[in-house]
């Protein structure tokens, strides 16, 4: 397990913790949370933008394959 340190603002802190009151889970579950939902969406962004290069250049990236 790698450990990472955030540091948040004194609002930024009461809203997690008020967030995760309210929810059941803990400050370090929504976080978890929050950092994975990030990635899936910029994983999702920069794939989708890396097909439409593909498929625009389709017939440059088939000449330098060849």
């Amino acid at each position: 397990m790698n450990d990472l340190l955030v540091r948040l603002s004194s609002a930024e802190r009461a809203e997690l913790d008020d967030l995760a009151d309210a929810t059941g889970c803990t400050p370090q579950e929504l976080a978890l949370a929050a950092v994975r939902e990030h990635l899936r969406r910029e994983r999702d962004r920069v794939g989708d933008a890396a097909g439409r290069l593909a498929e625009r250049h389709a017939a440059l990236l088939k000449r330098l394959g060849s």
